[in-house]
């Protein structure tokens, strides 16, 4: 992510500032676009909360195959709903449970402190179950190349073919299903490393 898009996306919660608060923003994208880096540098410059949708995934007993056909129906929105995004546009404190994808269980609670922007990273964030809490939707897009080059140096040409078999088919349908990436305000097409702060 380069300084210019940082500075664009600073602007725009710049002057979302001005008119409300709490301000939510989901970062949708691709696997393998670089939204945990681009999470952290935002994070960096706003000081701002970072919620990440892999606390979010669907616990052993919910993975049923009525679930999983369903276009974003392999993350937990339900609970992201209600223990996270329902308490924010509350202005209240709050905490939820991560899950852990080692023990297949949740962890214990972590409480989120009161600040002005919160982000939420990651795949399916932008569900349209989620869509109407969020200020601003933003998403990060990759070419196929790069992003298989990406899977396979980050966690190896086995989990690579996980990747091209079960979770980039399973995302491609939910963005298709529900047009995310033309429905978001902010669409950044990364096509080289992402610089980190």
């Amino acid at each position: 992510m380069t300084d210019r898009e940082i500075t664009e996306i600073q602007a725009v919660l710049h002057n979302l500032k001005k008119r409300k608060s709490p301000i939510l923003v989901a970062l949708d994208g691709r696997c393998g676009a670089g939204k945990t880096t681009f999470a952290a540098q935002i994070q960096k410059a706003e000081n701002c909360n970072v919620i990440h949708m892999d606390d979010f995934f669907l616990r052993p007993k919910q993975r049923t195959a009525e679930r999983l056909q369903q276009p974003g129906g392999n993350v937990d929105w339900e609970r992201l709903r209600e223990e996270v995004l329902i308490p924010l546009k509350r202005d209240i404190p709050f905490s939820y449970c991560p899950y852990d994808c080692h023990t297949q269980k949740l962890k214990e609670p972590v409480w989120i402190e009161k600040k002005l922007v919160t982000l939420v990273e990651g795949s399916y964030s932008c569900h349209p179950q989620l869509w109407d809490f969020y200020d601003l939707h933003i998403f990060l897009t990759v070419s196929s190349k790069e992003q298989m080059r990406r899977i396979r140096k980050r966690n190896g040409e086995e989990v690579l073919q996980v990747f091209l078999n079960k979770w980039i088919p399973l995302e491609e349908q939910y963005f298709q299903a529900f047009s995310i990436q033309k429905r978001c305000e902010l669409c950044f097409d990364i096509k080289s490393e992402i610089r980190k702060g």
